[in-house]
Formats: structure tokens, sequence, C-alpha cells
């Protein structure tokens, strides 16, 4: 299958499982694979957690071995479309995967999308539309779905579901075939699907209904019969009363059973009054563009199915400009034929106190619609309501209601039977009215960025967006899938055809990308939208929205809004719901909101318009203080030991959001990472020196656990650029001190040797001895990275005699820890053992769990390299329980590496792939390029030792382009070595020497001259 235009993967699971990317399709090696792939497709876009994928592949009864077999299963998966042409698209996300590929590059979306079309279709009577939806959904399908992947649990029971549609739209098709007249070719594909499916009341009817325009009514009560006795002999029951109708029609061979045309659907037929009444046919037009939404049209297809004795009521609710009137009257355009009495249409302009409708003046006016004379209309509303719902009780009627505020406004407008149907739109959430009537309330939120791309190549024209793929993906983030901000881009771009969507996007990049966002001439401006939302807010929850509006960060929890409004955490939680019922802000998760970017920026104008200066100060360093405070917390449970900074706080809220526990207080961070890195990055921008540089220590042992060492860089140099305005040397050193060991986590050895430097001199002008010895220690792990293990064990010394001479124990064990680690990579695995020996019982008597798991991580090296593996494996199986109890991720990830190799070199060729694969998950969570290329190079050298030279093919040449991402001469020398010796066991001689030569200059790039000859000599 090659890739389709919706985007750059095409999976196919209506059949056999299969998935093309650029460079065609995809080696899925055994069922489970293919199941795994299979069941993210179906998810696209969507986390899927561990348990759902366990059950999806081993059903109630799964090994106990079963998450480390999926780790590997999705290793492989990866693999196999990284190789296709497809990197970047399986990811870990919150204890499960995702595959980031557009819906509609799976052939089970497509056709599910279809049948919704059709079935739109159907509904207002297009049934040429319809069939031609319907077969090119069917052609989709190749078998059974997921034929061979052999699912269990939910996975098969979604197969099934799958399965059922298909046959519910093969019956669909041969309606529609029928409508249209042709009856004649029906019959015979009609009883070729009854010999599988005998007993379908579907298909029978639809039989007995060609067979008798066929002229061949005996064989079609002959149907009926078999049916009717098949039910009553082994199920005790008889047909269904629409195929009893069916028959009984057959019998009195009633004229509406002759074909006359497009058929309307069971049900719809005439309007119900008498020719004198007024038909209303109120709708506006539809939206001239229209693209996306199929969950939300078929929400509204099944209110519409739904059967019962209740009024049938739709409420679509969401954000201002987000489409909910166009989504209303999209698919109300596409009812039309179930309401022939009628379509009222009413804007309750609810959003805006001062001119809503009021109930009484709703009335009148549905009323008049109605063919009530003015004078005739009733002066009470409770008479207006009654003779309303007189007037529609046998009527079938769609009333929408678009713009509500309340269920004031609502109640008395609710048709009083389910044979009319209540569509309403608005930004509240349908509380109200959900505590009177069952309502069915239908959530719009931003389109993804998938369905913006195709909302404004719908405006502007495919070619012209897919000139500029970078250019529209830009335009679309920028407008935050907003339909309304996107139409008014693609407005401005088609007054001016020249201009292109790159540089549209430049001028929205800037901080008025409000003001970009409006069309000369036209009142209905993003910043108007928002304000007639904002205008209907009580004055806490106003005021809320814009302190909201000054946090950086792109999520906050109810604590936060607490800590900036100087109120307790329940209180802020209830202004929050009135919010969240506005849908001025979204809920993200338990106790998380978020606010749209255009929202957010809304929010900050506001706040910049309405909030004097001393209390948009006061905001921002109740903010700022709320994140130093959350931080320092954090860090003494993580780590007690970096204790160097005790910010003083204006503002200290009253209540923490996590318990003292350092898994909760790791959990919590992880959810706040991407804020906190906003808050350092704005306090450093706006004059809070000390509280950027402060919050950038207090998050160091975070990082150190979890990894994102970019990211770490980035806030270690906004932290050492506030640090050095505050003129405090002691605080520079710290910072330089914390940059250069992020440095070194990304490989930039050189640069963070300049940096430690230039530590060490500060440290020393403060005459900061503890701070100097650790400045030795970090030069000293940057020399090691550069392979001078002679200066760093100089170094590591000069920081062991420092940290000895004040009698800091912490100091101490590190540098004992540091030394035994570069004697084992000196070669002097039993020296390094003496000093990790000692450094093990230093941090059992602190104690400090992180350096206690370093010294038995270093010893189980120590114990590799003299191939005791037994101890190896004892030693670091100890360092993993302890770093797996301190939730240090990144540090698990490298002791997985290790005891990989361990067992590798053992001869455990299943136990060393299934740790590589649990680092390899583990770094990409991290986002860890050094750990994921390391994890990758282990796994294609263990296939590689057992002469599986197409998979170790491609875990080596994926591990090579994750390593040029993070450049160490050492490793890629190893990587073009184990390359060589691949190309030259399959025969590839030219192919070998050229990676042996390449891995030749590697090794002399890092210092490691010997490693160098010694290739060198076997290719000479």
């Amino acid at each position: 299958m090659s890739p389709t235009r919706a985007g750059p993967a095409g999976v196919r699971i209506l059949g056999p499982i299969e998935v093309a990317g650029a460079d065609g399709p995809a080696a899925l090696s055994g069922a489970r694979q293919r199941a795994l792939l299979a069941v993210l497709a179906m998810n696209a876009g969507t986390v899927v957690h561990q348990p759902r994928l366990i059950d999806a592949l081993w059903g109630w009864d799964p090994p106990r071995t079963a998450v480390k077999t999926l780790h590997s299963h999705i290793a492989r998966v990866r693999q196999a479309l990284e190789a296709c042409g497809l990197p970047d698209t399986l990811h870990t996300r919150h204890a499960g995967y995702v595959l980031d590929i557009p819906a509609q590059s799976v052939d089970a979306f497509l056709f599910e999308s279809k049948v919704a079309a059709a079935r739109r279709h159907l509904g207002a009577s297009a049934p040429e539309q319809a069939a031609r939806e319907l077969r090119e959904g069917l052609a989709l399908w190749r078998g059974d779905a997921l034929v061979d992947g052999e699912p269990t649990g939910w996975a098969a029971a979604e197969a099934a579901r799958l399965n059922e549609v298909r046959l519910c739209a093969v019956e669909e098709l041969w309606d529609a075939e029928l409508r249209l007249g042709r009856h004649r070719a029906a019959v015979g594909e009609l009883e070729r699907l009854l010999v599988t499916q005998p007993h379908r009341e579907r298909l029978v009817s639809l039989s007995m209904l060609a067979l008798y325009r066929c002229g061949r009514a005996a064989d079609a009560l002959e149907a009926y019969r078999r049916l009717r006795a098949f039910l009553a002999e082994e199920l005790g029951t008889d047909p269904g009363p629409e195929l009893q109708r069916l028959h009984t029609a057959i019998l009195r061979e009633d004229p509406a059973l002759d074909h006359t045309g497009p058929a309307p659907e069971p049900g719809v037929t005439e309007p119900s009054g008498g020719s004198g009444e007024p038909v209303p046919a109120e709708l506006p037009s539809p939206a001239g563009h229209f693209t996306g939404r199929d969950a939300a049209l078929s929400a509204l297809d099944e209110v519409l199915a739904r059967r019962g004795p209740q009024p049938r009521i739709a409420f679509v609710a969401g954000p201002a400009g987000m489409g909910k009137t166009a989504l209303a009257l999209q698919w109300a355009h596409t009812a039309l034929a179930h309401f022939p009495d009628g379509q009222l249409f009413l804007d309750l302009a609810g959003h805006d106190p001062a001119a809503a409708l009021g109930p009484a003046e709703a009335l009148a006016q549905v009323l008049s619609s109605l063919g009530v004379p003015a004078g005739r209309v009733p002066a009470e509303l409770p008479a207006r309501a009654a003779l309303y719902r007189t007037l529609l009780r046998e009527r079938r009627v769609l009333v929408l209601l678009d713009n509500a505020g309340g269920a004031d406004q609502l109640l008395p407008l609710v048709p009083p039977s389910p044979s009319s149907l209540l569509l309403v739109t608005s930004r509240n959430q349908p509380t109200g009215l959900s505590t009177h009537h069952a309502v069915h309330a239908v959530g719009l939120d931003a389109l993804d960025r998938h369905e913006a791309v195709a909302l404004l190549a719908e405006v502007l024209g495919r070619d012209r967006v897919e000139r500029e793929p970078a250019g529209a993906a830009r335009l679309a983030a920028l407008c935050g899938g907003m339909p309304l901000a996107l139409r008014i881009a693609a407005a401005k771009l088609t007054a001016r055809p020249g201009r292109t969507l790159t540089e549209l996007a430049d001028e929205l990049a800037d901080d008025d990308r409000l003001d970009g966002l409006s069309v000369p001439g036209d009142s209905r401006s993003v910043r108007t939208v928002f304000a007639s939302a904002y205008r209907s807010l009580p004055g806490p929850a106003a005021r809320l929205f814009r302190l909201l509006g000054l946090h950086p960060g792109p999520t906050f929890t109810a604590h936060l809004a607490a800590a900036v409004t100087g109120t307790a955490p329940a209180a802020a939680r209830r202004v929050l719901d009135e919010l969240v019922a506005a849908h001025l802000v979204a809920e993200a998760g338990p106790d998380r909101f978020r606010c749209h970017d255009l929202l957010r920026l809304y929010a900050r104008e506001r706040a910049l318009g309405e909030e004097p200066v001393p209390a948009r100060d006061e905001a921002l360093a109740r903010i700022v203080d709320w994140h130093t405070a959350v931080a320092d917390a954090a860090n003494r449970l993580v780590d007690p030991g970096r204790d160097r900074v005790t910010p003083v706080l204006a503002h200290p809220p009253a209540q923490l959001p996590f318990p003292a526990d350092h898994h909760a207080a790791l959990d919590y961070l992880d959810q706040e990472r991407v804020g906190m890195l906003a808050v350092v990055r704005h306090a450093a921008e706006h004059g809070h020196d000390t509280a950027a540089w402060q919050l950038t220590y207090l998050l160091t042992g975070f990082f150190d656990s979890r990894g994102h060492w970019e990211e770490r860089v980035d806030l270690c140099r906004w932290g050492v650029a506030a640090a050095a305005r505050t003129g405090d040397p002691a605080a520079e050193g710290l910072m330089r001190s914390g940059l250069g060991v992020a440095l070194i986590m990304t490989r930039r050895f050189d640069e963070a040797l300049d940096v430690l430097r230039s530590s060490l001199a500060l440290m020393r002008r403060c005459g900061d001895v503890r701070g100097e010895g650790h400045a030795h220690n970090n030069i000293a792990v940057a020399g090691a990275g550069l392979r001078r293990y002679e200066d760093a064990v100089q170094a590591y010394q000069q920081a062991l005699t420092l940290h000895t001479s004040i009698g800091n124990g912490l100091g101490v064990a590190l540098s004992l820890n540091n030394i035994g680690d570069v004697y084992v990579r000196m070669g002097l695995p039993e020296l390094g053992a003496e000093y990790l020996t000692r450094a093990l019982a230093a941090a059992r008597e602190l104690p400090n769990a992180r350096l206690e798991a370093a010294a038995l991580s270093g010893l189980g090296q120590a114990h590799l390299a003299l191939a005791d593996f037994a101890a190896a494996l004892e030693h670091l199986g100890q360092a993993l329980a302890v770093r797996r109890h301190s939730g240090d991720r990144r540090h698990e990830a490298a002791t997985r590496n290790t005891i990989g190799v361990a067992h590798l070199r053992s001869g455990d060729r299943a136990a060393a792939l299934a740790q590589f694969g649990q680092a390899l998950a583990l770094s990409r969570e991290l986002a860890d390029r050094h750990l994921e290329a390391t994890a990758l190079a282990n796994i294609g050298r263990t296939h590689l030792r057992h002469d599986d030279t197409v998979a170790a093919g491609g875990y080596l040449r994926l591990a090579q382009a994750v390593r040029n991402r993070a450049p160490d001469p050492y490793e890629a020398a190893e990587l073009a070595r184990d390359l060589g010796d691949l190309a030259h066991r399959t025969g590839d001689d030219d192919a070998a020497r050229e990676q042996w030569q390449l891995a030749v200059d590697l090794f002399r790039k890092a210092d490691a001259t010997d490693e160098a000859d010694r290739l060198a000599a076997t290719f000479a």
C-alpha cells in the first residue's frame, strides 16, 4: 500500500495487517507484532496504555514476562517503521505508546468516515452519493479485520466490531441501491450474502423487497417463512416489527413498496400537518468550507437514531471560535429529510447577558414561525410554552438553538416528544439542562494539526498548501487549531494570492497575534468572540482568567490558581469550575487545566489592560514563588544532599500539591516540567534573577533522574545569565557547574571543560571549598568523557582531598566512586573495585541512595571486566533495584544497558535483548539520545553476534543515525567497526573497508590510538 494523501503512512488492518512508508512496506515479524501495530493504528494519535496492549496481545491470562515481551515487540515494530521510512512515529508516552500518524491514513478510520458520510447522505435523501461512499469504503476490505494478527481481549472485540460495521455497510449499500431502483442487480448479490448470513433480518428484509419489486412475491414470502421458522425453533422469538410490517405489506401488495424514485428513510414521510400549515425552513446556509469533525457528526447521527419516549436533545459545547454553529448547520442540512414538518433556528445570544433572548421572547418568535398570529400569542410564559408543546406534539421538527446561555433559556423550548429533536450550541456546559432531561453532550475542541491543515487546503486550495507544507503546519499551530482563526488566516491569504503562508505565519508569530487574526469589514474577529465570552464572567472568575494569562506555562493546577489569587485551593477550584463551564479553560488531566493558546494571549491582554502594574507584578511574583516552593520541596525529597539554596519567599503557598514522598515529587515535576522551564525563562526575562537561578538549581536533582538533557542545557544557560546579573560569584559558580554537567550529558565535553574551569575559578575566588571540590569532580568527568583518564584521576584526587579537608562526606563518597569508575574504564578493574567498595560503604553510611546505586553499578562493571558474570549481575541487579525504588529512570536505563551486556557475554541472548529493549524504551521516554544510541547499538551487536545480519543491520544503522545527533567519536567508532564487520559477513568487502577506515579515523579523533592501530592492522 502506498502512503495516502492524508499523511506519511498507510496502515491497512481491514484484512492482512500492512503498513507502508516512503521506502516501501514494513517488515513485521509474527502475529503479535502485526496485532500490536494494528491496535496502535486503531488508536492513531492517542496513547494506548500498557495494560490494554497486553490484553490485546495475550488476553485475560498474559505470561509473567508480558511487559518485557511487549517492550521487545515495541522495539521491533519501531525498527520496522523506521526502516520503511516512518521514523519518529511510534512514541512512548505516560506508561503507554502512541502511533503518531493521521487517522485518515488508517484504512479502518477511512472506512468508518465513509460509512458515516454515507449515512448522512441517506438521511438527506441522496442515495447515489451514499452508494458511492459505501462502495469506496467497502473496497478497502481485503478479508476479515486483523485476520493475520490473532488479536485477543478488547482487540478481538474491536476486530469483531469492525467486521459488524462492514456487514452493516453492505446492508446500507443495498438499501441505497434499492432506493435507486436497482432491485434486479440487488437480488443476486443479496442471495449470495444470505448464504453466509442467513439470519440477519436486515439482509432478509432487503432481499424480500428486491424480490417483490422483481415480481417474485412468492419468493419474498418464502424467505420470510424460512427466517420465521428458524427464529421460532432456535430462539423462540418472532421476526422484528419492521420485517413483520414488510411481510404484511407484501401480502397486501401495498403500492408503497413499488419503486417510484429515491425512497425516504423509514418513518420519514410527508409533513404531519395539513396543507395549510406553514413548514418553517429557517436554517442558515452551511459553512462554505467544512472539514473534519467526523466524531462529532457521528455523535449527532447517534442522537438522531435514538428511540424512546424521551425528547432527543443534542448539546454541542465548546470554546468560542471552535465552529459549534458550523458543525450544527453542517449536520442539520444532512438530516432535513428526518424533519419534514420544519426546521426552526433561533440565535439566543446567550453569551451576552445584555442581548440574551429571554425565554418568553424566544417562544414568541418560535410560535410565529409555527404560524401563530401575533395577536394569538399568549401573554404569559407558561401559556406560551404550553402552546409550543401542543403545536410540536405530533410534528417532526428540528429546533436549532444557537449560542445558548443557561438552562432558563432552554427549558421552555424542549420539544414535548421524541418525534422532534433539539440541537443546542453553547459555550457553556449543559449542566443545568441535564438536571431535567437526558442530554447528549458533544464536545468541540481545537482541530488537530492534520484537520487544521486540511481546513486551510479546503479554503486556499490543496496546491497552495502542498507547496508550503511547513508554512501550513506552522500557520495551523499559530492558529491553535481554532476554526475561526484558521478561516480568518485563510481569508487574508485569499485576498492576497501572492502572499505566502510562511509570511503570514511570521506576522502572526509576534505578540500582537490577535491583531493579525481579523479581517477588515468583518466584525467577527478572534478577539471579539473572546470578548463576548469574557464579558459574561462573574468578577472573581474574570480576574482569575486575567491573572492566568500572566502564567507562561502551558498548563496549571488549582494550587497555582490559589497561589496567584491568594486564596485556598478549594476556593480556586470552584472559580476554575466556572471557567471550565464557560469553556475559557479546559481540563487537561486530574487537577490540571490548560488554556487555548489564543485564549491565553487574550487573557494576558486583559491583564495588561485591566490590572494595575502593582497587581500584575504581585501576580508574577506569586507565580514564581509558587514554582520555587514546589521545586524546593521536591528537591528536599529527591536529592536532599543538594542543599546549597534555601529560597526566601514573599508568598509561600499554604499547601503543596504532592505528599512528602520522593516518587510523588518526581511524578509531579514530570507534569510541571515544561511549565517550570517556562517560568525560569520568564523570571529571568522580567527581573526575577535570583528566583531564576535558584529555581534552576532546585530542579537539578529532577533532571538528573529524568533526563531531558537538551532542556537542561537551555535551563542552565538561563540560570548562568541570571546569576551573573545578580553579581553574586558564588551563585554564578553554582550555575556554571550545573551547565557543565548538562553539557557533559549531551556529550559536549570540550565546551563543558571551558564552562567548568570558569566555575572552578569563581569557587576559588569565593573561598568555596565544597564548590571547588565539585568543580574538580565535574572537570574530571568531562576529561574521562574525552578518554583523558590520567588527567581525570588527578582531578578526582584533588576533589577527594578538598572534600576530605572539610569533612564533606557526600563529596568524599562521590570522589571515591568516580575514581573507581575511571580505573575500571582504564582497564584496571581490581584497583577500581577497591575504590568502589570504599564508596559503597561511605554512601550507605550517609545514607545516599543515588551514590549507593552508582557504587553498586560500578562494582558490577568491574566484575564484568573480570568476566565474573554472576558477581556482575548480582551488583547490577542491586543497583537497578535501588534506582527503580528512587525513581531514577535515567540511571535505570544506563544500568539496564549494562545488565544486558552482562547477559550477552554470559550467553543469555533473550535476557540481554529484554534488558536492551527496556533501556531503549526508557531512553526514548527521557529524550536521552546517548542512551538511545547505546541501546540500539547493543541490540544490533546482539543480533550480529548470533548471525542475524538483517536485524543487526537495521539496529546498527538506526544507532548510527541517533549517534550522529549525540556525537561521541569513540562510540561512533565502535558503531562503524560493527557495521564494517556486518558488511564483511554479508560479502560486501568494499563497504566493510569503508566502515573500518571510518572507525579508525574516529578512534584517533577520540584519542584511542591503541584501538585505531589494532583495527587498522586487521585490514591493512
